[in-house]
């Protein structure tokens, strides 16, 4: 069992960015995403269209038209639409102004879950997804525009 916390990643007017960090890390998985591929030659051009959808979500909000569907109808799953065939950022599109953003990596299988890796970044962002919205619905945690308030002293058992 991991402990998962939030981070906040960025806050503008538009939007709140946070991430997860597991088990007391400093570095939030974004951060880590962001380590693995900035130096990356080979992916590289995929990782600037990430940085950029990224900038674009801090200038104009999370706006639905930048992420592509990844998990089940009754979760807030997504991956960033880029023009990418191959690298993936997943997160939690909770709104137009709360973006939880997660891990992601190089996909080389047709879908997510073959690929171990990214089926656990996937797992792992679901299974936060539910327990983000008990501590919601439970009045511990609320969403306020584009910032969620209770978060700091908050851990989630995943």
């Amino acid at each position: 069992m991991k402990t998962a916390t939030l981070k906040t990643i960025e806050q503008s007017e538009k939007v709140g960015l946070y991430s997860i960090c597991f088990d007391g890390n400093d570095l939030s998985e974004y951060e880590k995403f962001v380590q693995k591929f900035l130096n990356d030659a080979t992916l590289n051009s995929d990782f600037q269209k990430v940085f950029r959808a990224i900038n674009r979500i801090v200038a104009n909000g999370a706006l639905e038209r930048y992420f592509r569907p990844e998990g089940k109808l009754k979760d807030h799953l997504a991956a960033l639409s880029i023009d990418s065939k191959v690298l993936r950022l997943y997160c939690l599109r909770i709104s137009n102004q709360i973006l939880i953003v997660g891990n992601g990596g190089a996909k080389t299988t047709r879908t997510y879950e073959e690929d171990v890796e990214l089926s656990g970044y996937v797992i792992d962002l679901q299974k936060f997804d539910k327990l983000l919205a008990q501590e919601l619905a439970s009045g511990k945690i609320r969403i306020e525009q584009n910032v969620i308030t209770g978060i700091e002293s908050a851990s989630f058992e995943l």
